[in-house]
């Protein structure tokens, strides 16, 4: 976990509130969980950028290499962000039921989370396949990405 210290300007991705779910652009698996996030989250409290986009750079630029180079989702929530299966519970834990009900599971060890958590994301490229681009958001989810 890192936290941000990051003015709060018009130009800045981080003068919105909302939590900002930082995401592999190119890893279908990591597609397919934004498409989840988003279709159980009807009170649209999530925003999305792309790792490899300049509003990632921008919010990671003072941070630790370790987020910037990451093979985790991220989210930036209060100030701070979070990786790996922290971030995945704390985004779980704001979704529709009953998939807030995965918050129960923070109470496993961390490092036991992240370990299986990394195990899926080193295989995700072989496992789910990657574009050769960044995706593209549906229209009607275009006004939640940055």
């Amino acid at each position: 976990m890192g936290e941000l210290k990051t003015s709060r300007s018009s130009h800045n991705p981080l003068s919105d509130d909302r939590p900002l779910v930082i995401f592999d652009g190119v890893c279908h698996l990591c597609h397919a969980a934004v498409a989840f996030i988003i279709n159980r989250d009807p009170a649209g409290v999530f925003r999305f950028a792309p790792l490899q986009g300049e509003h990632a750079a921008q919010i990671l630029g003072d941070v630790s290499t370790d987020f910037r180079a990451a093979d985790s989702v991220l989210l930036v929530e209060n100030g701070r962000i979070y990786d790996k299966s922290e971030a995945a519970l704390r985004i779980c834990r704001r979704l529709s039921l009953p998939w807030r009900w995965l918050w129960v599971f923070r109470s496993i060890p961390g490092g036991f989370r992240d370990w299986i958590y990394s195990f899926v994301a080193k295989n995700r490229y072989r496992w789910f396949g990657r574009s050769q681009e960044c995706m593209v958001p549906r229209a009607e989810w275009a006004d939640r990405f940055l």
